[in-house]
């Protein structure tokens, strides 16, 4: 009887076992979900400072730059810097081939001072001509004078009067040969500082102080009035072009603060300041430049280095503050997890200035106290809920 007994518990033990296991499981997933305790972070109300800022990516670039060129076509001989070098004004920068040049002024100056010396012996001349029409003038007014007298004859007096007449035609055509020689130097002149301007203009420098960022030529290339070959910026004057969406445009005017984020230093901030807003909108994109002057800059840096720009709107220095992260938003109202003694609160909160770390609130929250979220992103809390840390 025992025998048979055992023999029907042992078909029947295996499937007993595993509802029993069964059931202890759902028991213990049951338990889990409904009353064991879940796993927060918290964190305690406090007030402090926040501030609202409009966002804005864009990229660093000069704002006074040019392109060092040559104002003559020419063959580079010395350049006599490179990128990342530092110049100040007047530096010279670039020599050009200039020996057929030299040539070209030495002709025009021995033209200059060969037509100088013909009007050196011009002006001779005309002095002599000049002394002789002196001359012929007093023999003339002498003879004119006698002739009154009856003591010259009037073939004396007709001598003087055509030796005053070939005098003045004398002294005529030296002075008109000295205004000829005078245009022709003149011409000479232009023609020397024309070579000597072209001459000096095979030595180009540094228009303003500043840091070569671009080199675009090298000795031996042949270059055209205005094409570049080394280009130079200010640093003094760097500034950030950022995009910025359109609807942003009422908080926004010239002199806010700004700080910006170079995406090579996510972690670290630079001052800047707002010093010109743009006034012309991507017709496609609905954004428009807001141009932020830096007045840091980190120890490496490039034109053209792309960065976020936060600029200042708003700022509060004494108000209840919470991470963003912790603030939910629930059919339309925003609210937190409050820890009540060990439970969870739902709480709807009021919220003011928020930026996307920090937010405001107005109403709802009060110093000291306790808020939470679910230490697991994949699970969320409900009112009455049992936590822990």
């Amino acid at each position: 009887m025992v025998s048979e007994k055992w023999k029907v518990l042992r078909r029947f033990w295996p499937g007993t076992m595993w509802v029993v296991l069964l059931g202890l499981g759902l028991a213990m997933l049951l338990y889990w979900l409904k009353w064991a305790p879940v796993k927060v972070v918290q964190h305690r109300i406090e007030r402090g400072p926040i501030v609202a800022e409009v966002l804005g990516t864009g990229t660093l670039e000069a704002h006074v730059m040019a392109t060092v060129s040559s104002k003559i076509e020419g063959r580079i001989s010395h350049v006599l810097v490179d990128q990342g070098h530092w110049v100040t004004e007047g530096q010279l920068l670039v020599r050009l081939d200039e020996e057929e040049l030299k040539q070209q002024f030495a002709s025009v100056q021995a033209d200059w001072e060969s037509t100088k010396e013909s009007l050196d012996r011009l002006n001779a001349d005309r002095g002599m001509a000049k002394a002789i029409w002196v001359q012929a003038k007093k023999t003339h007014e002498r003879v004119k004078t006698l002739l009154e007298k009856n003591l010259v004859s009037q073939d004396e007096w007709d001598k003087a009067i055509e030796a005053l007449a070939v005098a003045q035609a004398g002294l005529s055509r030296a002075e008109a040969a000295i205004m000829e020689g005078r245009k022709k130097l003149l011409a000479a002149e232009k023609t020397r500082n024309y070579r000597r301007a072209t001459l000096s203009e095979t030595r180009v420098t540094a228009p303003f102080d500043g840091l070569i960022v671009r080199r675009h030529r090298d000795p031996g290339d042949v270059v055209v009035p205005g094409s570049p070959i080394l280009t130079l910026i200010s640093p003094d004057e760097l500034w950030i072009s950022a995009w910025v969406d359109e609807t942003e445009m009422a908080k926004l005017q010239e002199g806010q603060p700004a700080r910006v984020v170079f995406r090579s230093e996510p972690d670290r901030s630079y001052p800047g300041t707002v010093v010109r807003l743009g006034r012309e909108a991507d017709r496609e994109t609905r954004e428009f430049i807001v141009d932020v002057r830096v007045k840091e800059l980190p120890k490496n840096w490039a034109v053209g280095h792309r960065a976020e720009v936060y600029i200042e709107t708003t700022r509060k220095e004494d108000v209840i503050v919470l991470p963003a992260t912790y603030v939910i938003w629930q059919e339309g109202n925003s609210g937190v997890w409050v820890n009540r003694d060990g439970y969870t609160e739902w709480r709807v909160v009021d919220i003011g200035l928020r930026n996307p770390d920090m937010i405001e609130i107005t109403n709802g929250l009060q110093p000291g106290e306790l808020v939470v979220m679910s230490a697991d992103p994949g699970r969320t809390l409900k009112d009455g809920q049992r936590i822990t840390r």
